[in-house]
């Protein structure tokens, strides 16, 4: 007997996004007991970032994981920060989609509205708890409790009041189940110490659950740039975006609402759209079709455009990420590359910066601290990459370089620390975890770039130290047999042995002298190409 589509249509009903995420929070990074709790670090810490910046605020963010169970941790955020307003601390920490930079054209580490709510989603599903809250604006200072409705995805406010609190800023309070803290790659102590090295303007303290404490302090008192909201740019959009944007606009003609809504259009432009496309440019923008949006799309991309705005894009810098290095690293040699702003997509702006560290405390360590080998950190935005690194653009790229070319023999064995971070105003993300950037080709290609060209620096000082080891090796092993050889050649000639002695040491001095002397002065050139290379970049990036 056939089954009706009323009969098989009665379960039918729509769920909130809220639900999706309770039933896939795997998507959301929550996949494994130390990946659970990095990620809970990780969404917190990244707020606190951005909400500092946008204040002017030099950041101070304190962390704290205590183990309250069985695979169950209590974990404190706290920062120096703005805070956020009583009427929408709601939305803002429990409501799934809602927040401040989903809908901005702008470089910030969060992008989907999705973090700090995700947290609350995940405590309550672990543990049933509420996240607890106090914040101080500097106008009002109050705490509460935040839970969700997961059906229909809305904020539960609870135990709200008024306080007296002795800090300005947000402190975040939350216990978590089916977690683990552990002294990892991967754990939370690893993301705090790379967020420390790729925000240098930034100070962080970590109490893990043994009591231990540690500190990251600052390694500069000077704010990053403060990155700009930008349109979007013309290449860069699809007849779904046009449409999109089209219906919201407040323009009476298609001509001004492309020239009001995306960067880069003058009137010049438009009048060259005019002859590409076949309706009218004067229609109401709201009555666009997705068949005239498509020819728009067309027509785009025969047009030459000006490359898009930069102001949007702020990277950690040359200067600064050389000397996040040496205080969190202390290698023996840096090699830092910061390349020109380039573009993927036909419109994205995006920034590539790469770092090599040789010797001293670079490379992977083993769990007592011996070296095991080259290794791969990872960032988008300034925030740490410590997951999925196999899909990772930033990993693709780097496996694909021929280091031998770089005499680095094998880049699993050397003490070698690669560092590279994306910035872009959107990083594409190959799942909704954050944890690894799509394989663009354009920024695939972008990243060996400025990986190879970081690697030149380290290829010149590598052999530079070889050629000092080998000139200090063979002097070693021929003043092992200068004693040897003054009494024989005294035996044969009947001369004073230890005057041949000294005859030979002055002959053998004066050549290897030679040798370390040029050794030390191609030490000294290195290190001022550097510097000189790192002032005119700081000299360009004022201009």
């Amino acid at each position: 007997m056939a089954i009706s589509a009323d009969e098989i249509f009665k379960e039918f009903k729509e769920n909130s996004i809220a639900e999706f995420f309770r039933k896939n929070r795997q998507m959301l990074g929550y996949a494994g007991k130390v990946r659970s709790l990095t990620t809970i670090v990780h969404e917190y810490v990244t707020n606190s970032l951005d909400a500092c910046e946008e204040a002017g605020i030099l950041p101070e963010i304190r962390v704290e994981v205590k183990e309250i169970g069985e695979e169950k941790y209590s974990v404190l955020v706290r920062d120096n920060g703005p805070g956020i307003p009583k009427n929408i601390v709601g939305k803002a920490l429990a409501t799934i989609l809602a927040g401040t930079k989903f809908h901005r054209y702008i470089q910030q580490r969060g992008q989907q509205g999705i973090g700090a709510s995700g947290c609350t989603l995940y405590a309550y599903v672990t543990t049933g708890k509420p996240i607890h809250v106090r914040s101080s604006t500097g106008r009002e200072s109050y705490e509460c409790d935040i839970s969700i409705d997961i059906k229909n995805n809305k904020p539960l406010v609870s135990n709200l009041k008024d306080v007296d609190l002795n800090f300005r800023g947000l402190e975040v309070y939350g216990e978590f189940g089916e977690v683990k803290y552990e002294n990892s790659d991967h754990g939370v102590f690893e993301y705090i110490k790379r967020t420390a090295l790729a925000n240098p303007h930034a100070a962080f303290s970590i109490l893990d659950p043994y009591g231990k404490e540690f500190a990251f302090l600052r390694s500069t008192n000077v704010m990053p740039k403060k990155p700009k909201a930008i349109k979007p740019h013309p290449l860069g959009l699809e007849p779904s975006d046009l449409i999109e944007f089209a219906h919201r606009s407040d323009s009476r003609k298609v001509s001004s609402f492309i020239m009001e809504t995306f960067s880069r259009v003058s009137q010049a432009k438009v009048d060259e759209l005019k002859q590409l496309v076949s309706f009218d440019l004067s229609k109401n923008p709201k009555d666009l079709t997705w068949q005239e949006a498509e020819e728009l799309v067309k027509a785009f991309k025969k047009i030459k455009w000006m490359a898009p705005e930069l102001d949007s894009v702020s990277p950690i810098g040359e200067k600064y990420l050389e000397l996040a290095m040496k205080n969190i690293i202390n290698p023996e040699f840096i090699s830092v590359v910061e390349r020109k702003p380039k573009v993927f997509r036909g419109g994205i702006p995006f920034v590539v910066e790469a770092a090599i560290a040789y010797g001293g405390g670079a490379g992977k360590r083993g769990e007592n601290q011996e070296e095991v080998g080259g290794n791969i950190i990872r960032f988008a935005n300034k925030v740490p990459l410590l997951f999925d690194s196999a899909t990772c653009a930033i990993t693709y790229a780097i496996k694909n370089i021929d280091w031998k070319r770089y005499s680095i023999k094998d880049f699993e064995q050397e003490p070698v620390s690669v560092l590279v971070n994306v910035s872009s105003v959107f990083i594409p993300y190959s799942g909704v975890g954050k944890q690894a950037i799509a394989q663009e080709d354009d920024i695939v290609d972008e990243i060996k770039l400025a990986v190879m060209d970081a690697a030149r620096g380290i290829q010149r000082y590598i052999s530079n130290v070889r050629s000092r080891n080998m000139a200090e090796s063979k002097y070693k092993t021929i003043m092992r047999y200068v004693n040897q050889l003054s009494n024989d050649l005294s035996e044969l000639t009947g001369s004073n042995a230890k005057e041949i002695e000294e005859s030979l040491k002055k002959l053998i001095d004066s050549k290897y002298k030679k040798l370390f002397e040029e050794a030390q002065e191609n030490s000294y050139v290195l290190n001022e190409e550097n510097e000189e290379k790192k002032e005119g970049g700081e000299e360009e990036s004022m201009g």
